[in-house]
């Protein structure tokens, strides 16, 4: 039996055929816990710029994002690279 469909073997979900942004799940460890955070790609590449501009690991970064959130640590990480890549 293969993959869902909508789904690698890696369990990412592909692009759809229309071109819209889908979401990539990847482990991360935050203070200490190894949780999931998914996010588009877009800004999963955005996040690893502003945490190779700051010397630090994603999950550093991730780490800090965590501290300072309210919410949903998805939805902290979108602001967080919103904010930092606005002109």
């Amino acid at each position: 039996m293969g993959a869902p469909r909508g789904h690698d073997p890696a369990g990412r979900l592909r692009p759809p055929a229309d071109g819209a942004a889908h979401l990539i799940k990847r482990s991360v460890v935050v203070a200490g816990h190894r949780t999931s955070v998914s996010l588009e790609d877009a800004f999963w590449t955005a996040l690893a710029a502003l945490a190779r501009d700051q010397n630090l690991s994603i999950n550093a970064l991730i780490g800090e994002i965590d501290r300072g959130r309210a919410g949903n640590l998805s939805s902290a990480i979108r602001v967080y690279v919103l904010e930092r890549k606005r002109p």
